[in-house]
Parts: C-alpha cells; structure tokens; sequence
C-alpha cells in the first residue's frame, strides 16, 4: 500500500558527501514524520535524524554539523545530505515515514541504501 524507495547510497572517502533520498509512494493521506536511520553490521540500529512536516528537525550527536535532513512535501521525498563523511558512518541507511491513512498513523520502512566511507 506504501513503498519507500531509498537512493544515493555509494562508496566515497572520509571527507566526502552524499545525498541519500527517499520517496514515499503509495495510497496516503498525508505524511507526518520522517526519519533516517542506520545499521552497521553486528551494531543496534541507530537513529540518526527526523524531521517533522512543519520541517523541524533533530539529529544525533553523532552527526551533528555533517548531516542535515530536509523534506519536499510536494515530492514525498525526504534527504539525508551527509557531508565529512567518517568511516564510522558506514552502514545501511534506512528511511522511514509515519504516514495517515483513514485516519490512522502507520510506520514504514524502505528496504535501505548502503554507505561505505573509506579512510
């Protein structure tokens, strides 16, 4: 019913950027929050920003001042620009949308995008 299709996942070197994106497409009535998170392997999955439809955000310390959410409302899109990437960030970077349907408030995940930062 909803899908979440995450891009721009890739191989770059510390100290590089990338653009994550995430289109949210399906039957909806509206999107409320969305959220990137990630997931090295053998590690707990992390939250590393959110962002509310107003565009008010919030970020883990981890990533404060690198990494910046941001939303297009129109498109049912949201970003993840990550800048001075640190082989620390590598991981699976997962979005995830609260959207309404009928009513109701529903979670849904993508299928993930992955991000490898060399040293």
């Amino acid at each position: 019913q909803v899908q979440l299709v995450e891009s721009g996942g890739g191989l770059v070197q510390a100290g590089g950027s990338l653009r994550l994106s995430c289109v949210v497409s399906g039957s909806f009535f509206s999107i409320n929050g969305m959220e990137w998170y990630r997931q090295a392997p053998g590690k707990q999955r992390e939250l590393v920003a959110s962002i509310t439809r107003a565009g008010s955000t919030n970020h883990a310390d981890s990533v404060k001042g690198r990494f910046t959410i941001s939303r297009d409302n129109a498109k049912n899109t949201v970003y993840l620009q990550m800048n001075s990437l640190k082989p620390e960030d590598t991981a699976v970077y997962y979005c995830n949308s609260d959207v309404m349907i009928q009513g109701k408030q529903y979670r849904y995940w993508g299928q993930g995008t992955q991000v490898t930062v060399s040293s």
